[in-house]
């Protein structure tokens, strides 16, 4: 057997067990701080706030690109938070180029003659994306305090409410609440990305906040305090995950991030394959571009040695992609014929095994913390390990870029004003087809391949995990296939039926077509 790829092999499967092995300590630290924790932040959270003239000036950043569908929503949210009006701003920081400005401008002015200070600043040019978008309203506005939300997230009306008593602490920099779900019933996607999410807001950004451990601002449904972001260098667009970049360097200079568990802010998941997997790609590149920026301070910095294990372990997590695409890539020349290897081979399962079962962990201790229904979560884990095997390969494309310095735009997730169960529009904010499925299911054939070779080679311990891995890549091919085909029929049928001539009394057809219910 080759030297090369057996040593190849070992460090992707022990590195994956590394990274299996801190979803476990995650989970621990969770365990024995969340009854503490919990009683302090509502214990915080009850406390009377000061008189309205010593309230800080409050600025909301509302950063939008061609969000039609889902900015009336946002903005009437917004304006609905309970706030004194002489100490609160917001900002609709909007790069659309479609029929959103138009709209904004409506939406703005039927609100400023209502008496909510609210500004529409309109950019012909993306530049920086969002952290640029951001940046520009942060030089104009008022506020000590800047809360941002994405557009398709809901504040409640108490969001300030619930968020700034945490500030009567000096070293507080962030405020970060969790994500709550409308549309977390619409299909199986969407359930499943439901769970996920709940797994890193529901255990691992407690863990980290309340262990004093490095965490992450998510880019929304969180407040700053403005003198945190300045010292922080402000906001840069160097990478794709600004929210990422400058929380670590405001850790960097002292400041703390407080996580709200018990406060959820309801927001949209991507309801299809193709956009879930933009959004994980994005995720991906952001973070290890923010890892090759910052690792390096981290690690020379006056912290405590967990600190700086957990920000390495934090910022590279989604090396794991790539390390699971080196097993299925090797799962053909590594396998295990004879009785003499058995044991190396039985190790490495053992390592494998540790790898998938720390983070399922995690979801099941995280569905069990929020109340969640302790059935429905066993009923989508097996879907779940499918997709997040699955989505290997498109998130190693994204890493390895991320490696290389290559750059790339910022791809918006598509909105689509889901909620529960109601039917998703599509329409000019779909995304261009997936070009991956193809070799996903390339993998999936050679993992089953690799599969069928440990079988005959008397090896069974190792076979369903390949076996993981064949399904997973399938799943994901599959179903980016499906949904390319549907998209393609459904955009011929709406060029159709327009070229088609009106005849009176005829309804006239829209091109926006509608999926259906997963």
């Amino acid at each position: 057997m080759n030297t090369l790829i057996l040593t190849a092999y070992w460090l992707a499967i022990g590195a994956l067990a590394v990274y299996g092995l801190n979803c476990y300590v995650l989970s621990l630290q969770f365990m024995r701080l969340r009854r503490r924790r919990t009683l302090e932040l509502e214990s915080t959270q009850d406390a009377s706030t000061a008189e309205s003239n010593e309230l800080p000036f409050v600025t909301v950043q509302l950063p939008v690109y061609n969000e039609r569908l889902v900015i009336d929503r946002l903005i009437e949210s917004t304006c609905a938070i309970r706030y004194p009006p002489d100490r609160f701003e917001i900002q609709v920081l909007d790069d659309s180029n479609d029929e959103t400005t138009a709209h904004i401008a409506k939406l703005v002015t039927r609100f400023r003659s209502q008496g909510v200070d609210i500004a529409h600043l309109h950019r012909p040019q993306r530049t920086g994306y969002k952290a640029g978008a951001l940046a520009e309203g942060l030089a104009i506005s008022r506020g000590e305090w800047i809360a941002i939300f994405d557009s398709d997230f809901v504040p409640g009306p108490d969001f300030l409410e619930r968020t700034a008593p945490f500030f009567n602490k000096p070293d507080i920099g962030v405020v970060q609440c969790r994500w709550e779900h409308l549309d977390r019933d619409y299909n199986a996607l969407t359930k499943l990305q439901g769970l996920a999410i709940d797994g890193h807001f529901g255990v691992e950004q407690a863990a980290r906040s309340w262990s004093r451990w490095f965490l992450n601002f998510n880019g929304t449904a969180g407040i700053w305090r403005r003198q945190a972001i300045d010292e922080a260098g402000g906001w840069e667009g160097d990478t794709l995950t600004e929210d990422l970049d400058l929380s670590y360097r405001a850790q960097l200079k002292g400041w703390r991030i407080e996580f709200l568990l018990t406060t959820g802010v309801p927001a949209e998941i991507p309801a299809d394959m193709a956009s879930f997997k933009s959004q994980q790609r994005r995720w991906a590149k952001g973070s290890i571009q923010t890892a090759r920026k910052l690792l390096g301070r981290v690690l020379r910095a006056d912290l405590r040695w967990t600190v700086k294990i957990q920000a390495v372990m934090h910022l590279t997590h989604y090396l794991i992609h790539p390390l699971m695409l080196i097993v299925a890539l090797l799962s053909v020349p590594v396998h295990f014929p004879t009785a003499s290897t058995a044991g190396m081979g039985s190790l490495m399962a053992a390592c494998l095994l540790i790898g998938t079962c720390g983070p399922t962990t995690l979801y099941v201790i995280s569905q069990k913390a929020l109340g969640r229904r302790s059935r429905r979560t066993l009923r989508s884990l097996p879907t779940l390990m499918l997709v997040g095997t699955g989505i290997a390969l498109s998130n190693s494309v994204a890493v390895a870029q991320a490696l290389w310095g290559k750059p790339s735009e910022f791809v918006r997730t598509p909105k689509r004003r889901v909620v529960g169960q109601q039917r998703a529009v599509h329409g000019a904010y779909s995304l261009p087809p997936d070009r991956l499925p193809f070799a996903e299911i390339g993998l999936a054939c050679w993992t089953a391949a690799g599969c069928v070779l440990h079988l005959n080679g008397g090896y069974r311990l190792f076979s369903p995990f390949l076996l993981l891995y064949a399904a997973g890549f399938a799943t994901v091919a599959i179903y980016s296939i499906r949904e390319s085909r549907e998209r393609s029929l459904a955009s011929s049928e709406s060029e159709v039926l327009s070229r088609l001539p009106d005849t009176p009394g005829q309804p006239k057809i829209s091109n926006e077509t509608q999926t259906p219910v997963a």
